[in-house]
């Protein structure tokens, strides 16, 4: 029987790719900002000039509008300045806290704090996040390396004594989204194995936004399936009898949220967007998965995940 694999090349795109166009930061930046007006007895105010009483100063912190799209494994600068209005005559002490806010009822995860030039990063983010300081007063956040997990909206906050200030940088990332449906036949998984089925086809469970823009590209699929925020979901684009009726406008449909571990569907997953050709291995017998694997890389190529479909140039 055929078995698919996929041989690496620069040329090949898969199946739904969705090629969202990199969006160029704006000339118009997003102001988020307060006016302060306060005394602040015996405190240095750092500017030479002994300055301790703030009137009318604004602190302004000024981040991107627009979406920022990358891929995995890229590098990725998220933009953030800010500036006092008017000037101040020399710079002041701030802090610096960049965190990620949650999703879909996830938690909101530290990313990185610094004061100076000490800074600390959490999590998953260690060793790959750090400050650009390439011109005055820029506070931007470097992500090296990036993971299919790192899409999301990042604050960036700046804090100068008991004032502060924030704004916000949306990161997408290029990629498939696919539906997934369990070897046994469909609606075998609760959330929790339809996380697992993803990171075992080495993606993410795909979020509301990623199978939106999927549904713009064209993906029509009747089963539902399971989002990151544990609702469950399905992309219709031409409306038939067997997927609600034609009474219903083509669009996303929603189940709403489902129990997460009673509950069972299938799962719409998320995975980078991969260069390489699929095609079928023909061989005179049939084949166990470890023998199609090592028949595949005999043949130099790997064999195919489920969102990499064959006939793919």
């Amino acid at each position: 029987m055929p078995w698919h694999c996929h041989m690496h090349d620069t040329m090949g795109l898969p199946l739904l790719v969705l090629l969202l166009p990199l969006c160029c930061v704006s000339g118009l930046p997003f102001y988020n900002g307060f006016y302060y007006s306060n005394s602040l007895n015996g405190r240095n105010s750092g500017n030479g000039h002994g300055e301790g009483i703030f009137n009318g100063v604004k602190l302004v912190v000024e981040t991107p509008e627009e979406t920022l799209f990358s891929h995995r494994g890229a590098n990725v600068t998220l933009p953030c300045r800010y500036r006092y209005e008017p000037a101040l005559l020399s710079p002041r002490p701030v802090r610096i806290k960049w965190w990620k806010l949650s999703e879909n009822g996830t938690l909101e995860q530290d990313v990185l704090v610094a004061i100076g030039l000490r800074h600390r990063s959490f999590g998953d983010y260690q060793g790959r996040v750090h400050l650009r300081r390439d011109r005055e007063q820029e506070v931007s956040l470097e992500i090296r390396d990036l993971r299919l997990e790192d899409y999301g909206r990042y604050r960036c906050e700046v804090i100068d004594g008991l004032e502060d200030e924030s704004g916000l940088v949306e990161l997408e990332l290029r990629g498939v989204v696919f539906p997934y449906q369990h070897p046994r036949g469909r609606y075998q998984f609760n959330f929790h194995e339809a996380q697992r089925a993803c990171e075992e086809q080495d993606a993410v469970v795909a979020s509301f936004e990623q199978l939106f823009r999927a549904w713009e590209e064209g993906l029509d699929w009747c089963n539902a399936g399971w989002l990151q925020d544990a609702s469950v979901q399905y992309p219709i684009t031409q409306t038939r009898h067997p997927c609600g009726g034609l009474s219903l406008a083509p669009g996303v449909r929603s189940y709403g949220p489902r129990h997460r571990r009673r509950h069972r569907y299938d799962v719409f997953c998320f995975a980078a967007a991969l260069r390489g050709q699929v095609y079928y291995l023909e061989h005179p017998e049939k084949l166990t998965l470890a023998e199609a694997k090592e028949a595949c890389q005999e043949d130099g190529a790997q064999i195919a995940k489920a969102q990499q479909p064959p006939e793919q140039v």
